[in-house]
């Protein structure tokens, strides 16, 4: 079994070779290596855990560059946990080092990140996108922290109106659908029909399929809502 004492000959060597003065366990920091008047601190662990990056954190109070040093993970560092992992050292300017343990008991020792300035950039077409999902939900039919249950979508709540529409009034047309509030989104709604709720009837004439009954029965409270609002503006616009 790996211990995280293992970690430090290798990152000893490492450092020495690059012309630092390498001293361990000073002040509660794993391993200082300075060089003239720079100072780099550099915690370890044998995973990546909330108390290395606490560490690492508190360490940039003195340090002029902080790293966090692990054993490269058995799996690689590809997956999508991994790749949030190096954002958010990136996004704490943290640099990370892994040690790749090979046979005959040598190791090398690899920078990933440096410890670098982070540019924050806003990612607007992310951010359009969340605002035009939040603008496209009536309400808020979902509960924080669900998994495994099927989750009110702006596109599901607008394809539950389109499949109400159908259901009060029979067969319509996509401008008929309009008129009743469906909106812009109706003709690409129904000709995709992702759910399987709608039959094409004729050219721009739709009904609602068997599917799209049982399926409107899984959303109760907003159904209800629509229906609500059809009766009370049977002559206007939804």
């Amino acid at each position: 079994m790996m211990l995280e004492t293992d970690l430090y000959q290798p990152l000893y060597n490492y450092l020495t070779g690059l012309g630092y003065t390498v001293r361990s366990e000073v002040q509660n920091c794993d391993i200082i290596a300075t060089q003239d008047d720079r100072m780099v601190v550099i915690e370890m662990k044998r995973s990546f855990t909330l108390t290395l990056l606490m560490q690492a954190v508190k360490r940039q109070r003195i340090a002029d560059a902080v790293y966090v040093a692990i054993p490269a993970p058995k799996s690689g560092m590809r997956s999508k946990s991994w790749r949030d992992v190096c954002h958010l050292l990136r996004r704490l300017e943290l640099g990370l080092i892994v040690v790749r343990f090979r046979e005959a008991d040598t190791a090398v020792v690899e920078i990933v990140i440096q410890p670098v300035p982070f540019q924050r950039r806003r990612d607007n077409r992310s951010r359009k996108y969340v605002l035009r999902e939040v603008a496209g939900r009536s309400s808020d039919y979902n509960v924080a922290g669900s998994c495994r249950r099927k989750l009110m979508t702006a596109y599901r709540e607008n394809a539950v109106l389109i499949a109400c529409c159908l259901a009060r009034y029979g067969r319509l047309s996509v401008g008929a659908l309009k008129k009743l509030g469906t909106g812009a989104k109706t003709p690409g709604i129904l000709q995709k029909n992702f759910y399987g709720w709608f039959n094409r009837v004729e050219r721009g004439i739709y009904e609602l399929d068997p599917k799209g009954k049982t399926g409107l029965a899984e959303y109760q409270e907003l159904v209800k809502e629509i229906y609500d609002k059809l009766d009370s503006n049977s002559e206007e616009s939804f």
